[in-house]
């Protein structure tokens, strides 16, 4: 498959609409949500952020899929959101290290590839976010308060 050709991707933080971040407002003008989905991956608790790490274990992510809306922006878009991401800095400019790469992502109209943000640093001693969805787990930890 031509990397090229790939022109979406999979959320689970906050990229996704239920965030209403500034990254969100951001990501709603060039990207439509295509929709609800899910990836084979681990989700864990950094504390400021989540941290998705892939598996081969039926441990999924919970997020949405967007497609870029014009495809001659979707070099450009995917540039502001590496940068967004920590992807362009380096080891020293940034404590939060993230990989772009394409995976599987499974929607209940089928598989498709997208591109997603995996974690690229240790996460040894963090809680994992067991339901794989950033956004119940938050509405949890608020409950607790």
């Amino acid at each position: 498959m031509s990397q090229t050709a790939v022109h979406q991707i999979f959320v689970y933080g906050s990229l996704r609409s239920g965030f209403n971040s500034s990254a969100y407002e951001y990501i709603s003008r060039y990207f439509q949500l295509v929709a609800p989905a899910k990836v084979r991956g681990l989700l864990f608790d950094m504390g400021e952020y989540p941290a998705a790490l892939p598996t081969t274990e039926d441990h999924f992510i919970i997020g949405e899929l967007y497609a870029i809306k014009e495809e001659e922006e979707f070099a450009w878009a995917l540039e502001q959101l590496d940068e967004y991401e920590g992807i362009n800095e380096s080891a020293e400019e940034s404590t939060v290290s993230y990989r772009r790469a394409l995976v599987e992502v499974i929607t209940e109209a089928g598989n498709t590839t997208a591109w997603i943000y995996w974690f690229n640093s240790p996460v040894q001693n963090k809680p994992i976010i067991a339901s794989g969805n950033v956004l119940a787990y938050l509405h949890q930890q608020q409950q607790k308060k």
